[in-house]
């Protein structure tokens, strides 16, 4: 008899994204090329010492196993793992799958110390995921500050840490448990911002530097994980910010979504979901024509000349100007659809206006017929 349905579904997910990183890294690194992970020269250190290296960098980490010497390169895959019902669902699937792939397993928890006992709830994720015979795992703190607001920073604290953490052990891939649910939140969220259509294409299934961050789960829904523990007997833990009205995404959760069920019927989170997908093919395919078009629309000395400008379609004029933006120093989290309104007008609705002040101490002017960008 096989496994449940819950546990055959997640496992499928996860094989199938490490067939992927499998063929790529193989593609990259080659059969015992420089594939072979650098902390595995490292991995004849006494425990006490690496405990004592971990600690001193806000770690608590379980001590890696002996590398064998004759053993043949394999890449690195991490989960991230918060000891919720999706990620926990997604480490054992992957402890499951790296056993009968040439893939090593590891784990990593993000401490947010926002929440009184954090430290020891991670303690407890670092101790279940050893006992997946994930290797290596650990569980790194981290400072939220208040920019962009409270989500938003736990956010980017929280993928800064997991960067560090890839880098550290040279992961070839960090898997992330975010479902078809968080799609459908994510999408709206974009919708009421009133955000283009690269926001409504919500999370990609692979995204980050060379793709590191893969999310196997966007076509399962999140009750499909909570049974996959269920039936596993693995212990979950429910994040009380999860409910907390308090945070914009858990009332569209349990406020929101619902109501939108209620009001159309079953099946809008697959809609959303759909609408992601067919969003973010739309949007992969105007940035290539506007990457194609920013080539078209410069001088000689590279600068942007505004009839040439003008002709091109607003969505892709636009995405030349956002590129432009970026290129002299705006921060892309801080740069929203109305500076690049204002920035558009100097190009469609010239009668002499001033420069334009932009994040990052960038400004846009207009300059003897050319668009001229940069920091002051």
């Amino acid at each position: 008899m096989g496994p449940h349905p819950a546990v055959a579904a997640i496992r499928l997910a996860v094989r199938r994204v490490l067939h992927d990183v499998l063929t790529e890294f193989h593609r990259h690194e080659g059969p015992g090329g420089p594939g072979r992970p650098a902390e595995e020269a490292g991995r004849a250190a006494p425990a006490a010492s690496r405990y004592a290296e971990a600690g001193a960098a806000g770690r608590l980490a379980l001590p890696d196993r002996p590398a064998l010497p004759d053993r043949p390169a394999a890449p690195l895959v991490l989960v991230a793992c918060s000891g919720g019902a999706d990620s926990m669902a997604l480490a054992s699937a992957l402890a499951f799958e790296a056993r009968k792939l040439d893939v090593r397993a590891g784990g990593v928890t993000v401490d947010h110390n926002l929440q009184p006992g954090s430290a020891l709830r991670a303690a407890e994720v670092v101790t279940r995921l050893a006992a997946m015979d994930l290797d290596p795992v650990e569980a790194v703190a981290v400072h939220v500050g208040r920019e962009g607001g409270p989500e938003a920073a736990a956010r980017d604290a929280r993928y800064a840490a997991l960067d560090a953490a890839a880098e550290r052990h040279g992961a070839a891939a960090v898997l992330l448990g975010h479902t078809r649910d968080d799609q459908a939140e994510t999408v709206l969220l974009g919708l009421a911002r009133g955000s283009g259509i690269r926001s409504l294409s919500g999370m990609a299934a692979a995204s980050g530097p060379a793709g590191r961050y893969r999310r196997p789960f966007l076509q399962l829904d999140r009750q499909t994980a909570r049974k996959a523990c269920l039936v596993q007997s693995i212990p979950v833990w429910d994040d009380p910010h999860n409910i907390d009205p308090a945070y914009t995404r858990s009332r569209l959760r349990h406020e929101g979504l619902p109501a939108l069920e209620k009001a159309l019927g079953k099946g809008v989170v697959e809609a959303l979901a759909r609408t992601a997908q067919l969003s973010r093919d739309d949007a992969d395919a105007l940035d290539t024509w506007a990457a194609e078009a920013e080539l078209a629309v410069r001088d000689e000395t590279g600068r942007l000349e505004c009839a040439k400008l003008y002709v091109l379609p607003p969505a892709v004029r636009r995405r030349v100007l956002r590129r432009a933006v970026i290129e002299a120093g705006a921060p892309a989290g801080s740069l929203f659809a109305r500076h690049l309104e204002e920035v558009d007008r100097l190009i469609t609705g010239w009668r002499g206006q001033r420069a334009i002040n932009l994040p990052g101490r960038v400004e846009a002017r207009r300059q003897g017929g050319r668009l001229v960008i940069r920091q002051s």
